[in-house]
């Protein structure tokens, strides 16, 4: 089957389009993974790998991105991050490109916290045109919160001292734990049922993300917007912000700052001017939420057009090469030590120094036996004079007259063996073993 030219890919085109394709149909999304082949150019981006016990894909987290992340992540760290799916293209490599990174367990109530947010705000329970004004002539305070806490004691000590007249109806819950978001729904039931207060605070002290994890419940969210009774939320402090203070006619952001918003004095022209503060910081918060949900839908449409993208495909691009080279580098270096090690080792059993050393070590040897061959062959030459010395000795007339015989001679030095032969007068010389003796023959 013929095709047209147009309908031929090249390989770029192909990866651009099937980015455009995994950006535009995914986009952005949460993972939970274990880090593993983490690491941190000199550029500033971040690149490592998320796993499970089946699967693995690639991440990148530039530098403007991982600078909001508080910690340090390590290789086998569980964490949960929120990225959008794209294409590295000259690679051909599907990734994710890391917006924020967050500890597994923290990660996933903040992920929890995140969605819930944006599914009630979906639903209206945050809008600013359904909070109810407080009264304006509050005699009576129903207090939502556990009856031994720290903050129902601050409470009471501020309308104690700001305005004594005004009664306190407390409605004890529990504000920690599994059962308390099911406790504190109940409590605001039983005042809007008695209906004997002017207005409900739903209130707790400080505490972690998990400490304050009953106030971001669904359920109790919709008891403080079904509330007849108007709902002030005063949890945490003011760093803290949960759902049912999105949710809540007014939000303070301390217990005791709840009692002084509710309670008047000589001050009252300034807690008017606060609450009116307090209001608009709220509505903008509500207004900033939306305007946040609108703007992450555009982001995410820019930055599927973005040049910056292209950038950071380059950036990565050339991250990927310089650690390459760092790594061929390094395996050259390596390749390099090891042959001049050889090399080293050729040279030393080559070495003119070893040679001379082995021809000393000869020259010593050859020495040794040559006067070992001297000694023995002057031992043989003394044994042999000493053996012919012996055998002269053996035949020498000295010997003879060691035992006490004598060699007599005449004049001419003839030893005479004959006496007939001897003549009167003949001079004779007698030959001891010590002396000679001389006589005349008669």
């Amino acid at each position: 089957m013929l095709t047209t030219k147009n309908n031929v890919y090249t390989v770029s085109r192909l990866n651009g389009e099937v980015r455009n394709l995994l950006e535009g149909q995914l986009g952005r999304v949460w993972l939970e993974g274990e880090i593993s082949n983490f690491s941190a150019p000199h550029s500033g981006h971040w690149y490592l790998t998320l796993k499970d016990s089946r699967s693995q894909i690639r991440c990148a987290m530039f530098k403007g991105r991982n600078q909001q992340v508080r910690f340090t992540p390590t290789n086998g760290q569980q964490v949960l991050v929120k990225g959008n799916i794209s294409v590295y293209e000259p690679r051909g490599d599907y990734q994710l490109l890391l917006e924020s990174m967050l500890p597994a367990g923290d990660g996933l109530l903040a992920q929890q916290y995140d969605a819930l947010k944006m599914k009630l705000a979906a639903e209206g329970l945050f809008a600013t045109d359904t909070k109810r004004q407080l009264p304006d002539n509050i005699q009576r305070i129903g207090v939502v919160t556990s009856a031994t806490g720290a903050a129902l004691r601050d409470i009471l000590h501020v309308l104690k001292r700001r305005d004594a007249s005004l009664e306190v109806v407390v409605y004890p819950t529990q504000v920690q734990g599994a059962a308390a978001s099911q406790q504190i729904c109940q409590a605001i039931a039983t005042a809007n049922a008695r209906l004997e207060v002017d207005v409900l605070l739903v209130t707790r002290g400080g505490g972690s993300l998990e400490d304050l994890w009953c106030f971001n419940d669904e359920q109790l969210a919709h008891a403080i917007y079904n509330s007849a009774l108007p709902v002030v939320s005063a949890v945490g402090h003011e760093v803290d912000t949960t759902i049912s203070d999105y949710v809540a006619d007014l939000r303070a952001p301390t217990p005791s700052a709840a009692a002084e918003l509710l309670s008047k004095d000589k001050g009252n022209k300034q807690d008017k001017l606060q609450l009116v503060l307090n209001r608009l910081k709220q509505s903008m918060r509500h207004y900033q939420l939306n305007q946040q949900s609108v703007l992450d839908n555009l982001n995410h449409q820019l930055q599927r057009q973005d040049p910056q993208r292209q950038l950071q495909q380059f950036e990565q691009r050339f991250d990927e090469l310089q650690m390459r080279l760092e790594t061929a580098l390094t395996r050259k270096l390596t390749n390099a030590q090891l042959i001049k090690q050889q090399l080293q080792h050729r040279l030393a059993q080559n070495s003119p120094a070893q040679h001379i050393a082995m021809e000393a070590n000869k020259l010593s040897f050859l020495d040794t036996r040559l006067n070992k061959a001297l000694e023995l062959q002057m031992d043989k030459a003394k044994a042999r004079i000493a053996n012919a010395a012996h055998q002269l000795e053996t035949v020498s007339p000295l010997s003879t007259l060691s035992r006490g015989y004598s060699i007599t001679k005449d004049a001419s030095g003839k030893v005479v063996q004959d006496a007939t032969k001897l003549n009167s007068g003949d001079k004779l010389i007698t030959q001891l073993n010590n002396g000679e003796v001389l006589s005349v023959v008669e």
